[in-house]
């Protein structure tokens, strides 16, 4: 048996579908791994074979190309890498578990401090990955340790100070993220719930959500007060459109699929934005979302 059949390992598999933004060709080779030994024989075998390895969660925050992603990419969705558990008032969780159910698994117990990532269509793997945050608030100020594999198959424990967390950055690129443990607060079942509904409410007044998007396109500028989408809105970009690529009207650091939208046409949209803005502005821009090009 070959070890593609053997992990279950499907060609040319398309990702419109594991993506927020439904866009993006197909991965060459595409597997999602039971548990830690499957995962390890992967990443061995790609190599074996000279296949570059990627891994994608949710697939929110990410744009891929029309040629797709070449080598091997791995999805962590099974029971074993979505595992959530408590001790005291750590929560410790897989890379492959959605927010919404550690957000949920959280407000039973009832522990407070990660409300703020309602509504977010993310995995606690792709959050930790960027430090995604909001609100003044981010992921990496709630972790004890993070639970890696490298690219050669040895599992390690990172400590929050080796990670070195900063403003939608991490220092876990060179890994694949396993699981965290992340360090709540203990609160009344009453104020969680309250903070829920109003980070929800929050998105809802201030984020397009009727249309495919990947969330907030660019980084806000370290070098200015203003963020990224009011410095957009003030070029006079919102609603321009780019084939099915839209800015919306809403929320000028989202782009919107509003019908068959492809790679290209948020790429023009984007460089369109990164111009107007450096010329309005004298800042550059920095993209938020990750591009696979």
């Amino acid at each position: 048996m070959s070890w593609q059949k053997e992990l279950r390992v499907k060609t040319n598999q398309p990702l419109k579908a594991k993506t927020t933004l439904k866009i993006g060709g197909p991965a060459e080779f595409f597997s999602e791994p039971k548990g830690l030994a499957e995962l390890k024989l992967l990443i061995n075998k790609a190599k074996e074979n000279n296949l570059p390895v990627s891994v994608i969660g949710a697939g929110s925050n990410l744009l891929i190309s029309g040629r797709g992603v070449k080598g091997l990419l791995i999805k962590l969705n099974s029971p074993y890498f979505k595992k959530i558990s408590l001790k005291d008032n750590y929560i410790e969780a897989g890379s492959g578990a959605m927010l919404l159910k550690l957000i949920q698994f959280a407000k039973r117990r009832p522990l407070s401090g990660i409300e703020f990532l309602a509504g977010i269509p993310g995995t606690l793997g792709g959050a930790l990955a960027m430090n995604a945050g909001c609100w003044g608030k981010n992921i990496g100020d709630l972790v004890k340790e993070v639970k890696v594999m490298d690219y050669k198959g040895s599992v390690r424990k990172l400590t929050k100070r080796e990670i070195k967390f900063s403003y939608r950055k991490s220092g876990l690129g060179n890994y694949i993220i396993l699981s965290a443990v992340l360090k709540l607060k203990k609160e009344s079942a009453k104020v969680i719930n309250r903070n829920i509904k109003d980070y929800i409410l929050k998105r809802r007044n201030s984020q397009d959500l009727t249309f495919p998007n990947a969330g907030c396109i660019f980084k806000n500028p370290a070098s200015l007060s203003r963020g990224a989408g009011e410095l957009i809105e003030l070029c006079g970009l919102k609603g321009r459109r780019i084939g099915g690529a839209s800015i919306s009207i809403k929320h000028a650091n989202f782009i919107l699929n509003k019908g068959n939208a492809n790679a290209e046409d948020v790429l023009r949209l984007m460089r369109l934005v990164r111009e107007r803005v450096k010329k309005k502005f004298k800042v550059t821009l920095e993209p938020e979302i990750k591009i696979w090009q």
